[in-house]
């Protein structure tokens, strides 16, 4: 009996790009200054923070609501920022359960590279939809991920609820 292999060629980007261990390009604050918000996946732009669609996500519709401004914890956010990023949370989850609908979600910072971090210098909060049934066997025993949409075509569909 032979094996079925399912191939998940975006993720290949992601495995072999280098992980500096500090220094480097903030993604974050190149992304806004691409003129192009749908290649940049940028969903919605506040006064001081912006939503993007997660390049390599855990799970379909995966948002991060990023500030502006580069800063590693939310201490060093203003007032106006921290409320503008609160407000920039709301409004993923408002989008994602208008266009998705799903049962429920996980939201939160992982703060420092120990705690999950890939940027830490700059914080960004994760929103991920969530279904019953959504994790399977596939991320245990084969590491890879089943996402069943294209980021451009999800993109296109969260931006009408925006």
């Amino acid at each position: 009996m032979g094996h079925d292999y399912l191939h998940a060629y975006w993720r290949l980007p992601y495995v072999q790009a280098p992980k500096p261990v500090s220094g480097g390009e903030d993604i974050f604050l190149e992304l806004p200054k691409l003129g192009d918000d749908r290649k940049a996946l940028i969903l919605w732009r506040g006064p001081t923070s912006y939503l993007v669609l997660n390049k390599f996500p855990y799970n379909v519709g995966h948002l991060m609501a990023i500030p502006f401004r580069e800063v590693p914890t939310l201490a060093e956010l203003t007032p106006a920022e921290r409320t503008d990023l609160m407000d920039a949370i709301v409004k993923a989850q408002d989008i994602l359960t208008k266009a998705l609908k799903p049962e429920g979600f996980n939201i939160g910072f992982n703060f420092g590279r120990a705690a999950g971090a890939g940027i830490p210098r700059h914080l960004h909060a994760h929103i991920v939809p969530r279904w019953t049934g959504d994790v399977n066997f596939m991320p245990v025993v084969a590491d890879t991920k089943v996402l069943p949409v294209a980021l451009d075509s999800l993109w296109e569909r969260l931006k009408e609820y925006v």
